[in-house]
């Protein structure tokens, strides 16, 4: 059924139909000539203050540090453009916002962490187009704390990625930010993407840009070993797995001790990783968290051609020139190839392990002596 809001200037808006919800509030279509969306929030915990931060977002649009994060060819923020309400005035009424609707040019980011999503909706993509979402998600984190915003409720969900690695962000209304001497504190956090630090908080503490460098590097690492969190595993000790949480809570994680959790031999290497980046994600979950800052800087430097190789058996088996031999080509031989090759040979050459190069054979026993 459509349903119809109407701006504080009157301007009305038809709504078709509903293509997402979250936790707080439903998504639909905007019937426009503009690709455009309306998110409406049905239960707020406080609706006058609700109306306010969206008010003062809206207003924020057209001030220098909200114009410098929507400027660029490429849409980095789906910031709010207009508040709305439907149902009229009354207490029956819900409010929310029209937005730019960041699937015309972008894809759910999950899309980018699994193998099977991303042979159906990003066929082209290899280990650099995950360094390159690392590297645009980075840079989008450090220009927003850079402006003074906590994104608090940093997650997969409220992320974009296109074909070629570039990121960007919806979920405005959830952010902390500051407004004529008025903080408007961050409201969330979600299972598995919360610094330790905000697991079991109380409701209403406020996030800071540290909780958002740690997630940071969770999604990276998720972005760079084909959706695996950081902190994924079975406990070693004799202790049941829970959750994400309780392993962040307990600091499980490979990285930071190897004996900590069990992993199945399918999981991507730990030297898939470059050794820049082992330490920054070793800092970030066992130590002081380096700023959104640093990751851009590490990750565009990962990401220079010189630093990659591409495997002469599959062109989709990209990884940095630091492993001498192919690690995809390794993990296809226990049927976990994280960037299989599109084009299907015949079964036979199916069946067979990929092979390697000469030099990246000699490299490997020589590695494993």
């Amino acid at each position: 059924m459509a349903l119809t809001v109407v701006s504080v200037s009157g301007h009305t808006w038809h709504l078709t139909r509903r293509i997402g919800s979250g936790s707080e509030g439903v998504v639909y279509a905007v019937d426009h000539a503009r690709p455009l969306v309306a998110k409406l929030v049905p239960d707020p915990p406080d609706p006058a203050a609700y109306r306010r931060r969206i008010d003062r977002l809206v207003r924020q649009r057209r001030e220098p540090r909200a114009v410098r994060l929507l400027s660029g060819a490429t849409q980095r923020v789906a910031w709010p453009m207009v508040g709305v309400r439907a149902g009229g005035p009354g207490p029956e009424g819900v409010d929310g916002y029209v937005m730019a609707d960041m699937r015309h040019a972008h894809q759910p980011f999950a899309r980018l962490l699994t193998p099977q999503a991303r042979r159906t909706h990003l066929p082209r993509a290899t280990w650099a187009t995950a360094l390159a979402a690392g590297l645009s998600l980075a840079r989008l984190l450090a220009d927003l704390h850079s402006e003074g915003y906590v994104v608090g409720d940093l997650k997969p969900d409220n992320l974009w990625v296109d074909a070629h690695g570039a990121v960007g962000i919806a979920d405005v209304d959830s952010w902390q930010f500051t407004d004529g001497g008025e903080v408007f504190a961050g409201r969330m956090g979600s299972p598995g993407h919360t610094a330790p630090e905000r697991i079991g908080a109380p409701a209403g503490t406020a996030p800071d840009r540290t909780a958002d460098d740690f997630v940071l590097a969770v999604l990276v690492h998720e972005l760079l070993m084909c959706g695996l969190h950081p902190f994924a595993g079975h406990p070693a000790a004799d202790a049941d797995y829970l959750s994400y949480d309780d392993n962040v809570l307990h600091g499980r994680c490979r990285l930071l001790d190897r004996t900590s959790v069990v992993l199945p031999r399918s999981a991507p290497p730990l030297d898939l990783l470059p050794r820049r980046l082992t330490a920054l994600f070793r800092a970030a979950f066992g130590g002081v968290r380096p700023p959104a800052s640093a990751w851009a800087e590490a990750l565009a430097a990962e990401s220079e051609p010189a630093r990659l190789r591409t495997c002469r058996r599959n062109p989709l088996h990209v990884h940095t020139a630091e492993r001498p031999w192919c690690p995809w080509c390794d993990l296809a031989e226990h049927g976990a190839d994280g960037y299989p090759a599109q084009v299907p040979g015949p079964p036979a050459a199916r069946a067979a392990p990929l092979a390697k190069d000469a030099e990246g054979m000699e490299e490997k026993a020589a590695w494993q002596r």
